[in-house]
């Protein structure tokens, strides 16, 4: 962009507001012209930029009109120093906004220069882009209807991942699942475990990732019933059939979990092992054996260290799964009262039997490793167990339950990764603790629990301060699950409190997910769907069959240091963001990539309520109707 093509739009559209002060009045047209002019001298005086390589993120998906609306600019060129910058309408040409409001922050990642623009204060709904130094963002919408339907696209990668059944490939997998392991009496044993979801590009299965898949999603729907559609039956086939799909998925889960724990005492913590990764294939035609024909291995929850081959966990309890399906259960029967009884009273008894199982073993339950080193390494288990009290005391009613939920939060205020540069991998899971949440509306100690939630947003907030994106998030394996981990407690602490102390960070961290990061890339497969998003992720039915794995949230971003000391990762091809890696974090479009480019059923599911709360935001501003689907 030279500078006389600059000056020659800048005539040109001063031409045309004055054209139009017929209609504007003569003072408004001039004022016009004058803000025209300012934009000119701040695009002139740096239209090198682009030449030196200068970048603008925006949230590629959109802003609500009253939303906060940060760009992040970014240059190579050490001396560029902008004063101003424009919005301009993709429609008319015109610009329609300028603002000086722009923070430096310096050198971050592979940049020099570094800026932190801030558009908040334009809110007229449109098609635009930003403009700065030369430099022009991907477009981007503003209205109240951008994030309408967003939930119930993640929804569509979650029924891809089904196992059993799977209306994508219109077929099934894993139908002779499976055989228990370390079942003592009944090792080797032939157990109906068929369903649920494949955890990620592999088809292991976990009760620890999945029952927290169910209960954000149940979770989301309590919560803003009014922002999913039914668009397909109970099986995932197209058709509606009256209940709200994310409720259908929802059920799908919990029907399997009930499965992997079928009575009292007895509980199943995974489905296969490592042993699985042998490469891409769709799950309908799954070769790996295990020793029985098409059986797979069903590991029994022991309470202690379990791996066959050469590596172990150290496992040292139950209560972690146990509070997990307890919390899954005890919603599960809440939310589903008005729609199936006797499903409910079902997840009801269910529940506190896993509660009262996890009391008497306390502990973590970490799944199991086999050939590799690479498992998940919970840690922690007391925020499960007070998630699960949170819900048996609405379920139930029962005072007890809420004292030991509060003992439970009290014993772990803060979910240890925040405000932590590093971490193993799952090592604090779920990457955040809905029971703050709930024991933040009531009782004598919701103040403590309330500072609690601010406390872990402070710490983030910290190490995040002095970057333009202002992320403090550790960038180690599955970092946008944290992020999306963050962005609910953020939204979930300002309901509590009504303090708004971090919304700048909650803005940022959305946004971040959509594009305005140092790759200008969504995270989410195929949303937006008009703008840059993964198109190679680490996935079968999309390397080996161009099949859209749309809807799936990656793993995102990791430390360069982790990238280069993993097993087996590798680029397939060359880096199309070469120009943004550094030490601070590497992200890579590429299949080869598992520990970027993967999606991941849990972070996927955990994205539903935020994006279904953005969703309900803008209808309440909007004025549109909200209405559960009955």
């Amino acid at each position: 962009m030279n500078k006389k093509y600059l000056v020659l739009r800048a005539l040109i559209a001063a031409v045309e507001v004055a054209r139009m002060s017929v209609y504007f009045g003569i003072m408004k047209a001039l004022r016009m012209v004058l803000r025209l002019l300012m934009v000119l001298t701040c695009l002139a005086a740096f239209s090198s930029t682009s030449e030196s390589e200068g970048w603008i993120r925006v949230n590629q998906l959109g802003y609500l009109p009253n939303a906060l609306k940060p760009a992040i600019l970014l240059a190579k060129d050490s001396t560029v120093e902008p004063a101003i910058f424009a919005i301009r309408d993709a429609e008319s040409g015109m610009i329609v906004f300028t603002s000086s409001a722009i923070i430096r922050f310096g050198s971050y990642g592979a940049f020099r220069q570094t800026y932190r623009l801030d558009f908040s204060q334009f809110t007229i709904p449109g098609l635009y882009s930003v403009e700065c130094s030369g430099t022009v963002s991907s477009p981007f919408r503003i209205g109240s209807d951008v994030y309408d339907g967003t939930a119930d696209v993640l929804l569509k990668y979650m029924r891809q991942q089904r196992c059993g059944y799977n209306p994508f490939l219109k077929d099934s997998c894993h139908t002779r699942d499976g055989f228990i392991i370390y079942g003592g009496q009944e090792d080797s044993s032939f157990i109906n475990v068929t369903g649920g979801w494949h955890d990620a590009a592999d088809y292991l299965q976990y009760v620890t990732t999945s029952a927290t898949a169910v209960f954000q999603m149940l979770f989301a729907f309590e919560m803003n019933p009014g922002a999913f559609q039914d668009s397909v039956d109970a099986a995932g086939r197209a058709g509606p059939n009256g209940i709200p799909d994310v409720l259908d998925e929802a059920r799908w889960g919990l029907e399997w979990l009930l499965k992997m724990n079928p009575r009292r005492g007895i509980m199943f913590n995974q489905i296969a092992d490592d042993r699985d990764h042998l490469g891409f294939r769709l799950p309908t035609q799954d070769p790996v054996s295990y020793g029985r024909g098409k059986e797979r291995p069903v590991y029994f929850c022991t309470g202690l260290p379990q791996g066959i081959l050469q590596y172990q966990n150290r496992t040292t309890g139950i209560a972690s799964t146990a509070g997990k399906l307890a919390s899954a259960f005890s919603l599960g029967a809440i939310v589903l009262s008005k729609i199936d009884t006797v499903l409910s009273a079902k997840l009801r008894a269910r529940a506190v039997d896993a509660y009262e199982f996890g009391m008497e073993h306390p502990g973590v339950c970490q799944t199991a490793p086999c050939r590799a080193p690479y498992y998940y390494e919970e840690d922690n288990w007391v925020d499960d167990m007070e998630l699960a009290a949170t819900q048996l005391a609405r379920l139930t009613s029962k005072p007890s339950y809420a004292s030991q939920a509060r003992s439970f939060a009290d014993s772990e205020p803060v979910t240890p990764w925040m405000g932590s540069d590093t971490a193993r991998h799952y090592q604090w899971y779920p990457f955040v603790n809905l029971g703050h949440y709930f024991l933040a509306h009531e009782g004598p100690g919701k103040k403590d629990v309330v500072s609690y939630m601010r406390q872990g947003l402070r710490n983030v907030s910290e190490l995040g301060r002095a970057n333009p994106f202002l992320f403090g998030v550790p960038f180690i394996w599955c970092s946008n699950n944290l992020v999306t981990a963050l962005l609910t407690q953020a939204r979930l602490y300002r309901e509590v409190s009504g303090d708004s102390s971090f919304t700048q960070m909650e803005a940022s961290l959305r946004d971040w997910l959509f594009g305005c990061n140092p790759w200008g890339t969504s995270m989410v497969v195929g949303l937006p769907g008009h703008g840059v998003s993964p198109r190679d992720p680490h996935s079968a039915f999309s390397h080996l069959h161009n099949y859209s794995v749309t809807g799936g949230l990656v793993d995102g971003p990791v430390y360069a240091s982790i990238f280069n000391s993993l097993k087996g990762v590798t680029l397939s091809k060359a880096d199309a963001f070469a120009a943004f890696q550094s030490h601070v974090a590497v992200y890579h479009d590429d299949w080869a990539d598992y520990s970027t480019n993967e999606p991941t059923m849990d972070g996927t599911a955990s994205l539903i309520f935020y994006l279904s709360s953005m969703a309900s935001d803008g209808k309440t501003s909007a004025g549109r109707p909200s209405i559960p689907l009955r």
